[in-house]
């Protein structure tokens, strides 16, 4: 099977949010979210090693969107709704779609941390993985040290499956152990 065949919708919604693959033009959007979350993102995120230029953001964007195309990845913007505020970034990413397996990331604009819109986000991803893609597994790793990362993938419906003691070398330099959470949508009987 290949991919890039695949016929799926590029957009869909919650109750909250219009979440929907990167297009041309997101970039400043995108460029403010990042800045105003930056010091948090740098501290856990392992692409956050420079501020983003305005510019830098756009090609990200151009990227994402060449990429969704080719079935690479599946990054997705949630926008509140009826808006062009972006309220998080998540997405489909290190796909294996023999299986089909997906693993999901995320992070939330810092202005709307505490309000379940990740949490919001990510369940609707888990719902489109399963329903338009026919995932079979779902799942993520995160710094064992980010409670608020382990709390949305809690309330999305992930299990803690295992830890890595020191696995990577965080953004802060220091050893950082990885939990990794899995979510196994029911199979059809054969």
């Amino acid at each position: 099977m290949n991919p890039v065949l695949l016929n799926f919708p590029d957009h869909f919604a919650t109750e909250r949010l219009a979440i929907r693959a990167p297009r041309p033009g997101d970039g400043a959007e995108l460029n403010a979210a990042v800045l105003e979350t930056w010091d948090d993102l740098a501290a856990w995120v392992p692409w956050a090693k420079q501020r983003p230029t305005l510019d830098e953001s756009e090609a990200m964007m151009r990227e994402a969107a060449a990429k969704w195309l080719r079935r690479e990845e599946l990054w997705l913007l949630a926008f509140l709704k009826g808006t062009n505020t972006l309220v998080a970034s998540s997405g489909l990413v290190r796909m294996d779609w023999s299986v089909p397996r997906f693993e999901v990331g995320y992070w939330a604009r810092k202005s709307f941390w505490g309000q379940g819109y990740v949490t919001e986000a990510v369940r609707g991803i888990v719902d489109f993985a399963i329903r338009e893609l026919g995932a079979k597994r779902l799942h993520l790793h995160l710094d064992s040290r980010n409670q608020r990362s382990r709390r949305v993938a809690e309330l999305a419906g992930f299990t803690l499956e295992g830890r890595q003691q020191r696995h990577i070398r965080a953004n802060d330099g220091t050893l950082a152990d990885i939990e990794h959470y899995g979510l196994l949508p029911p199979l059809e009987s054969r």
